[in-house]
């Protein structure tokens, strides 16, 4: 018998099977008639999902599960794999990231209301490594959050995707709280497709082309070979209108783009993916396996717009006192409470004249000698002083680039995995029936940064325009060895027991940026900012390699007592060389009270260890801070200054969580409820950013951080908070031949809620407010797939409930965000056998996003403007995007 045969022993590293009931759970969708019913037949039969046991139906699971079948996947009509998969799973919440660092080249996604990298990502069952990108600006929930790059995956190389709902720490390590995604690919030895599809907003923007192909060829006559690509380039959109200041210098006859700073998704080009996976029967008990991938592509997004006035250490910001002296606006520490004297130093701040920022290219010593650049009353420069500055060898970038700029910043993405093993049955006598699993596995990312359209002020006219200012690359290297041995214990049937080991190698490297983008020019010593504005580039000091190992060892059982009752028990010992050792544990089961009803349950124990880069990293960034826009350091929660705020070397996140539901199946019909509850003490996270005093700058100098007299703020990565997270989950699912075709339908549901239960100053309220409220409450998905003889008809209803609205991460805009139905349809047309057509949209009837409601300071001035002080239409924390409808064209070739 061949290794494929003997599937049902379950020694991959997850393996379930699913009843016919679950055909399609969340995203059941219609294939085309009798052809599709085969596949989703042959679908259900093999299924993973979260049990080194015999693989039994979804009714006998003791954990809910959601399976999502590769052509379901490709209905959904979206190219990126993160919203394919929110609109089949809806505790699954992703958001767009316009201006949000790093966050808009990988984005972050979160499962049951907890953190990006607390979801466990395996494909094909082996552990997925994490991005090199630390979403800095991560949006309240995922500030700091590093886990792997879910977006590179093409739809097209995937069988199914399945989605373990309940925390597996204990089977599979560290990251796995909310749960697991195994992305399971292809592995046909013949047959393939080639797809063609295009589509854009309906704004007009976000032009998207895709071209994908997926090959079965067989590998002698006893494997097999399956490859797939995807090339995309898609192009930025915009859902900006002009923001007042730069409409004023506009109207002064200043060159302003309109609008000069864009809120939207990101350009993406060159976006390349090569997925091969391999197998091999070596004789009829072992076969040998091999799968990766190579992907890159370039990102480019904008940033906030440069002042020409006001931006501290470029243009403005800093008047001339009567004493002759310089010094910058002081800022309170709370914007929305200033104390008295807060308030008196900025007024009499405001009192005075603001000028423009001068350096002398002479030196220090002779910046008191340059003209006096005063703005006048429309807003502007004085000309005339402007002009004068030649004459005495003096410089403000108000002559080079008088309208103000608004940066560009991206970074090219390169992303390699490897993985190869042996699995089979030992033949020797005292070890028959004893399964194995040996493999090895090396993952990359590499984020090569680039900033365009900035400058280094310090350097004054000799700036470039355009930097490079680093490089991250995270690499792991992982050796299992997994066992599985059935034994007869005189239960129901025979008992799995499990057990295996683990070797994790981790390394986050910092590579230093080009000179010009960290380079201490000369006007430094005369108040302009050191490095390339927006995303100084790492300093030599700051560029190293930090590595952590890790091994496990773990032991997992299934028991079936008796045949309607099934007991699961799972314990791992796991030691990092960084902090220490943690074992955790899991007990699961699942009671067929009658033959259409299950109660099922599980209580389990978990950790996420912090990451390497969570640990190491160092970045300065800019932000608004009240509405302010500042330069930001994020510091090692080790470092001096950090310490010396309330940093501490971090340790792990710990987990308890347990689930109770019911399964009920009648006929055709499937149903199940499942409530979960989620606590998670001493969560990691970016700290709130906090004000430096003069002896903290003092401090940071004799560290030796750079440019310390320009930063406003420090951040650190922190064990500052404790949460609970709890919420209940149903999905039903129903088939039957309606409308003169074949029928499937989908309901599912999501309540989730968090509370944290505990914080310090170091978290702050606001950032409280935003893991507890940006997310919505209620999520929901009906979706009907109806399938004819030459047409499919697929269509979902998407159901939002209502958000926390929050702009530019300044808690004085939170508004509430209205609930919202948005719909995706897709009508396919074969054509014959081999040709096929499809025309679809997404948010089919244009549903917009919660407009921004917010009134800045000094409305009046801008002509009664009540929400755009920034640039920005819509609340970019709406569920489902701000972009609006999408339609596509698609064409597919089988054979």
């Amino acid at each position: 018998m061949t290794i494929r045969n003997r599937k049902k022993f379950g020694f991959n590293a997850l393996s379930f099977a699913v009843s016919m009931a679950l055909a399609g759970t969340l995203a059941s969708s219609a294939a085309s008639a009798a052809d599709d019913k085969d596949k989703l037949e042959d679908v259900e039969k093999i299924a993973v999902v979260g049990s080194r046991a015999t693989p039994r139906s979804i009714g006998d699971s003791t954990v809910p599960i959601d399976i999502i079948s590769g052509d379901d996947i490709r209905k959904s009509g979206n190219s990126d794999m993160l919203e394919i998969l929110k609109g089949a799973v809806p505790s699954l919440n992703v958001h767009s990231n316009p201006i949000s660092d790093a966050a808009s080249l990988v984005r972050p996604a979160n499962l049951r209301g907890l953190s990006a990298d607390s979801t466990l990502i395996l494909l094909n069952g082996k552990r997925r490594h994490r991005s090199s990108v630390i979403a800095f600006l991560g949006g309240g929930i995922n500030d700091g959050a590093h886990g792997p790059d879910i977006s590179v995956i093409p739809s097209i190389a995937l069988k199914q995707v399945e989605v373990l709902r309940d925390g597996a720490a204990a089977q599979y390590g560290s990251d796995a709280i909310a749960g697991v995604m195994n992305f399971v690919l292809k592995d046909n030895a013949e047959g393939g497709s080639l797809e063609v599809k295009t589509g854009e907003y309906y704004e007009g923007d976000g032009a998207t082309t895709e071209v994908s192909g997926n090959i079965g060829m067989p590998l002698t006559e006893d494997g097999f070979v399956n490859l797939s690509f995807q090339y995309k380039n898609a192009d930025p959109t915009s859902r900006s209108v002009q923001r007042p200041d730069a409409q004023a210098f506009a109207d002064a006859g200043l060159d302003v783009a309109n609008p000069a700073q864009i809120w939207g998704s990101p350009e993406i080009k060159d976006d390349i993916t090569l997925f091969a996976n391999l197998g091999l029967d070596l004789d009829d008990h072992s076969e040998a396996y091999l799968f990766g991938n190579y992907s890159e592509r370039d990102v480019k997004g904008g940033f906030y717009y440069r002042n020409p006035n006001d931006r501290p250490g470029v243009y403005g910001g800093i008047v001339r006192n009567v004493d002759g002296a310089n010094s910058y606006r002081p800022r309170p520490l709370d914007a929305d409470n200033p104390t008295d004297a807060e308030t008196a130093a900025m007024n009499a701040w405001d009192a005075a004249t603001p000028t423009v920022l001068v350096g002398s290219l002479d030196g220090q010593e002779q910046q008191l000698n340059c003209p006096l650049v005063e703005i006048q009353a429309n807003g502007l420069p004085d000309q005339g002083a402007l002009d004068s500055l030649a004459a005495a060898n003096c410089f403000a970038f108000n002559n080079t680039i008088p309208g103000g700029f608004t940066p560009n910043f991206g970074g090219n993405i390169v992303d390699t995995s490897f993985v190869a093993g042996t699995k089979g049955e030992f033949q020797m006598d005292f070890l028959e029936g004893i399964l194995y699993d040996f493999s090895g596995s090396y993952g990359s990312n590499e984020s090569s940064y680039k900033i365009v359209n900035t400058v280094n002020a310090s350097m004054g006219p000799d700036s470039p325009r355009d930097f490079n200012p680093g490089k991250y690359i995270q690499t792991e290297w992982n050796f299992n060895a997994d066992f599985v041995k059935f034994v007869d214990w005189g239960l129901a049937d025979d008992v799995s027991i499990a057990t295996g080991l683990e070797w994790h190698d981790e390394t986050f490297e910092v590579v230093a940026g080009d000179e010009a983008s960290f380079k201490v020019g000369p006007l430094f010593s005369q108040g302009f900012g050191i490095g390339s504005n927006g995303f100084p580039g790492f300093q030599p000091s700051a560029a190293g390699e930090y590595t952590r190992k890790n091994k496990a060892i773990y032991l997992d059982t299934s028991m079936p007592l008796l045949d309607s009752l099934v007991a699961e028990f799972a314990v791992r010992y796991e030691d990092y060389d960084s902090f220490g050792s943690t074992v955790n544990y899991k007990l699961a089961a699942n009671w067929n009270i009658i033959d259409e009803l299950a109660v099922r349950g599980s209580f389990n124990t978990g950790f996420r260890a912090p990451t390497v880069g969570q640990a190491n990293v160092s970045n300065v960034q800019t932000n608004l801070s009240g509405g302010v826009l500042v330069d930001s350091a994020l510091l090692p929660p080790t470092n001096p200054i950090s310490a010396q705020l309330g940093g501490t070397e971090l340790t792990p996140e710990e987990s308890k969580s347990f689930t109770f539901g019911t399964v009920y199946t009648q006929g055709d019909f499937f149903l199940t409820v499942d409530y979960y509850n989620i606590k998670v003490d001493d969560r990691i996270s970016q700290s709130e950013k906090i004000e430096l005093t003069d002896a903290d700058k003092a401090t940071l100098k004799a560290a030796g951080v750079p440019n310390v007299d320009g930063l406003s703020q420090v951040s650190f990565f922190t064990n500052d908070f404790d949460t609970t997270t709890q919420g209940v989950d149903i999905v039903a699912n129903y088939s039957a031949e309606l409308f003169s075709g074949d029928s499937t339908f989908a309901l599912a549901y999501n309540w989730n809620k968090t509370e944290v239960d505990r914080y310090t100053d170091i978290t702050g309220d606001f950032k409280v407010s935003r893991l507890e409220n940006d997310l919505p409450n209620h999520r929901a998905t009906f979706t009907w797939g109806q399938s004819w003889d030459q047409f499919n008809l697929f269509t979902r209803v998407n159901y939002f409930g209502e958000y926390q609205g929050v702009h530019v991460d300044y808690d004085a805009t939170i508004n509430t965000g209205e609930a919202a139905v948005t719909v995706d349809m897709e009508l396919s047309y074969f054509i014959n056998d081999s040709f096929s057509v499809a025309l679809g949209a997404q948010n089919l009837f244009d549903q917009d996003a919660t407009e921004i409601d917010f009134t800045p300071a000094g409305a009046a001035e801008c002509g009664g403007c009540t929400n755009n002080q920034w640039g920005g239409i819509y609340y970019e924390t709406s569920p489902f995007g701000f972009n609006g409808g999408y339609y596509y064209l698609k064409g597919t070739y089988t054979f």
